[in-house]
């Protein structure tokens, strides 16, 4: 007996995040049909991200700024952060590529300022749009690549992520893109080896789009109740869901996000972020990723996670010393918070302080009210007051917040003593004088400095199309990934602004492939 489609498009886009919006857009472009369905009301994380999308080579944003960038330059700095995830060609073609990026998106109504931010901060107030969004001024970084700011954040006020996916959801609809909200993709509908569509569950209450709501904001910041409100979405799907087939003359789309917030595959894959704050929706629970494995698709990847332990701001702290319980330091301060969070969990164990004297806590408070946003206020205050213990010698604070008194003392000694051991820019170092605070910076679930987590594994792709490859490594016809889903530019090492950019990039890529595909029995 046939299968019975209760509707069907060209394209098949599943999530109508960043990643999603950006693939239905180019496919519609592209002169395809296109049907987006997303679990609950579009956006994914990029709607509650911060907006910003890592570009350079001379956007034209950087060319407002008066900011001098080439292509050269950024993929030099792009090769130390990006390693092997992605052949030299391909992130060659994203570096060349980038420019127009930014073009594209601001054709589709994304709005950008070029007015650049003059500190170092793990995210600009509402003064400032371009700004360093990685560890381009840190060590070895700036020994192999003239740094330039390339975080380029949507113009809007506080996190403006949600900018920046309504105007691409805006561009989709006017694009002739159908979303279909509040429908899960359940299952990917196989024919002779060829995806041709997906089955779905749909269930579009006002309950449901309710318990979302919540469970997104403030459901991020307070995960537990988060994810006691999914359960009750979840109950909702499988109880009063519908279920539907949607056919996909030419191909599937998957962009569904990553999945922080499905623990047993985080405890799987990578435990040791385990603790930290996920940063996503709750549906960023990797049942992209894992429609993508049951027709076939391999994963990689998958043990990588970034977990941002931001100094900043305000930006004085980055003068400090970050120290282990032996009182040795092992990182430039002055790196992306990735960077830090990354050695941080992985080789000292999740525990660190931050080392700062009574001149630099002076300037920090004093910066508190200039460079922060109100989340970023909180942190900064939890940090300055609560989490710190004083002393008036290295030795005394060193006891007080349990680190080995006489290491400690031997790493102050050497600070600001000639060239610094991890090659921290001159401005930023200089020796310490006492009262001294020790600041707890340790990676875990702290509500006044939390530290969001990420995943940044996924299927694994033909980088010219898009399209999911099987464990031959052969692609799966009909069947393709983008952002979070996919393996991509910044599944090796994350810097703000690098997922977004890699959303629009391979978004675009699995758009204008799928609607060229032409299947079998269309020929």
């Amino acid at each position: 007996m046939p299968l019975v489609w209760d509707s069907e498009a060209d394209v098949v886009v599943v999530g109508f995040g960043g990643a999603g919006a950006c693939a239905a857009l180019e496919a519609a472009r592209a002169g395809a049909s296109v049907v987006a369905v997303d679990r609950f009301t579009g956006g994914g994380a990029t709607a509650m991200s911060g907006g910003i999308v890592y570009a350079g080579g001379g956007t034209s944003v950087q060319r407002a700024a008066g900011v001098t960038d080439t292509v050269d330059e950024m993929l030099a700095y792009l090769r130390q952060e990006v390693g092997d995830v992605v052949s030299p060609g391909l992130l060659e073609e994203f570096c060349r590529s980038s420019a127009s990026m930014v073009d594209w998106l601001a054709e589709a109504g994304v709005p950008f300022d070029s007015s650049v931010c003059p500190y170092k901060t793990s995210y600009p107030s509402n003064r400032y749009y371009l700004y360093y969004s990685g560890s381009e001024n840190a060590w070895p970084f700036r020994s192999v690549a003239t740094p330039a700011p390339r975080g380029h954040r949507v113009h809007g006020r506080g996190t403006s992520g949600r900018v920046m996916y309504a105007a691409l959801a805006s561009a989709a609809h006017d694009a002739g893109v159908h979303v279909v909200r509040q429908t899960t993709a359940t299952k990917l509908i196989i024919e002779g080896g060829r995806v041709v569509g997906v089955e779905c569950r749909t269930h579009r209450s006002r309950l449901h789009r309710f318990l979302h709501r919540y469970a997104t904001k403030p459901g991020l910041y307070l995960p537990a109740f988060a994810r006691r409100l999914y359960r009750g979405i979840a109950a909702l799907e499988a109880s009063k869901g519908r279920v539907v087939r949607i056919r996909a003359r030419r191909g599937v789309i998957l962009a569904a996000g990553g999945f922080v917030n499905n623990r047993d595959m985080v405890r799987a894959n990578a435990p040791a972020f385990r603790g930290g704050l996920p940063l996503g929706t709750q549906g960023d629970d990797g049942s992209g990723i894992q429609l993508g494995t049951s027709a076939g698709g391999v994963t990689d990847r998958m043990s990588t996670m970034s977990a941002w332990r931001f100094l900043t701001p305000p930006s004085a702290l980055i003068r400090g010393i970050l120290v282990d319980r032996s009182g040795a330091r092992f990182v430039d301060e002055s790196s992306y918070g990735a960077a830090i969070g990354e050695r941080l969990v992985l080789e000292r164990g999740g525990r660190a302080w931050l080392l700062v004297d009574e001149a630099i806590l002076r300037d920090a408070r004093r910066q508190v009210r200039t460079e922060t946003l109100w989340f970023q206020r909180l942190s900064a205050h939890y940090l300055l007051r609560v989490a710190r213990v004083r002393g008036a010698t290295v030795e005394e604070v060193a006891a007080k917040a349990g680190i080995d008194p006489e290491g400690l003392a031997a790493t102050v000694e050497k600070y600001g003593d000639g060239e610094d051991a991890f090659g921290k820019h001159p401005d930023l170092v200089a020796p310490m004088t006492g009262p001294y605070a020790l600041i707890d910076c340790s990676f875990g679930p702290r509500l006044g400095y939390p530290c969001p987590t990420l995943t940044l594994g996924g299927l694994k792709v033909d980088e010219g199309t898009g399209q999911v490859r099987g464990a031959d490594g052969a692609g799966i016809p009909g069947l393709y990934a983008a952002g979070r889903n996919a393996v991509g530019i910044c599944s090796n090492s994350y810097v703000s602004g690098l997922s977004l950019a890699d959303c629009v990039f391979s978004g675009r890529r699995a758009g204008r492939f799928a609607a060229g595909e032409v299947s079998s029995e269309m020929i």
